[in-house]
């Protein structure tokens, strides 16, 4: 498998048709390994660095899960292939700007990928469309079971697994879920949440974590705490939290419905027509409309079997995937130009919306 074969395939969130979740858009969970009597890869020498990417390629390709996967050396990536990664969260702009011996092994359906050499010696992951906790647990700890069997794992009795970062010392995973919440941020209340949310041991971010913004409505819920929980019980509270969260979105969706269902629909009827009809969107403003796309299709404004096509499109009008279907690079005026003719496409045989009554989305998020 090469890296233009795997970005040229559907991956688990530009092929979400399976999930029909109204909130949550990706769950996803990252484990963080490091191996016992070797030095953490800032503090490495280029002969260690390659020396342990060996010995962890080795071990993943081992593994079930990641029977023929693609497996390449960031130095091996064009700087667009990177992008187009990153984009699909399938390796972090860290690893994407790593300068030593690095890489990553990701899975035929782009559901598991092992970053080699970022912070830590392994970076496992496990990304499913819509809200799969549990089911997404199961699969990541089958795989860092296999992992384990190969390899032995730096790890403390008293601490659990060591991490380059002590702030990931413990269980070192980090469980999260990206979510769609237009009317909390309509509405206003999304510093409220985001403060809750810290309260109860939980971190907010924005679509491509630390330090990105949330373009489109759409954040990043994960635990903060790894040290004196099982991964059990951080799943556990975390889903609860979760939960919560998708409460309070419904409940705000229904209150913009009440206070002026006019004035949401104009937004939405606008959003629509952009798409349809204008010649310049850049990235940021592309999200914002298809959160609005995405909101109607929840409240029934438009047909359901929309909604992966709008899902494939939060993905499809980012930078890099833009570029590499035009075959080209190009200045950020261009790329509006491109993604703009992109959408009048994509949208040209788009269901007119049905205004005729508010209704409000059931709750269909579920774990």
């Amino acid at each position: 498998m090469t890296i233009a074969s795997l970005i040229d395939t559907p991956s688990e969130l530009t092929d979400s048709s399976n999930s029909k979740t109204a909130v949550v858009l990706m769950t996803r969970i990252r484990l963080a390994r490091n191996l016992d009597a070797k030095p953490f890869p800032g503090w490495a020498r280029p002969a260690q660095r390659e020396e342990t990417m060996d010995i962890c390629r080795s071990a993943v390709l081992a593994t079930a899960p990641m029977k023929n996967a693609l497996s390449v050396s960031v130095g091996e990536m064009s700087e667009l292939e990177k992008q187009i990664l990153v984009e699909r969260h399938l390796i972090s702009r860290e690893l994407s700007e790593s300068k030593g011996a690095a890489g990553v092994v990701i899975s035929q359906n782009q559901a598991c990928s092992v970053m080699l050499n970022e912070e830590d010696h392994l970076r496992i992951q496990v990304l499913r469309a819509g809200f799969q906790l549990k089911k997404t647990w199961s699969m990541i700890d089958e795989l860092d079971s296999a992992l384990e069997e190969q390899l032995d794992y730096a790890y403390s009795n008293s601490l659990g697994y060591l991490t380059a970062c002590p702030t990931n010392v413990g269980t070192a995973m980090r469980a999260s879920a990206m979510m769609h919440l237009p009317a909390l941020v309509i509405g206003g209340q999304m510093e409220k949440v985001v403060r809750a949310v810290n309260q109860l041991g939980m971190v907010v971010r924005g679509l491509f974590g630390e330090g990105s913004d949330a373009s489109g409505s759409i954040f990043q819920i994960s635990n903060q705490t790894t040290l004196g929980e099982s991964e059990e019980e951080i799943i556990k509270r975390l889903g609860s939290v979760l939960n919560t969260i998708i409460d309070h979105e419904l409940n705000a969706r229904e209150k913009l419905i009440e206070a002026d269902a006019g004035k949401l629909y104009d937004k939405i009827g606008r959003a629509y027509g952009i798409l349809q009809n204008s010649h310049l969107v850049s990235s940021g403003e592309a999200m914002n409309l298809l959160s609005l796309i995405r909101l109607g299709v929840d409240l029934r404004v438009f047909a359901e079997d929309h909604r992966p096509m709008v899902d494939r499109l939060f993905i499809e009008a980012q930078p890099g995937h833009l570029q590499y279907a035009q075959k080209g690079e190009f200045e950020p005026g261009q790329r509006d130009l491109l993604r703009a003719a992109r959408l009048r496409s994509e949208f040209a045989n788009f269901t007119q919306p049905d205004f005729s009554a508010p209704q409000t989305p059931p709750n269909n998020d579920s774990n």
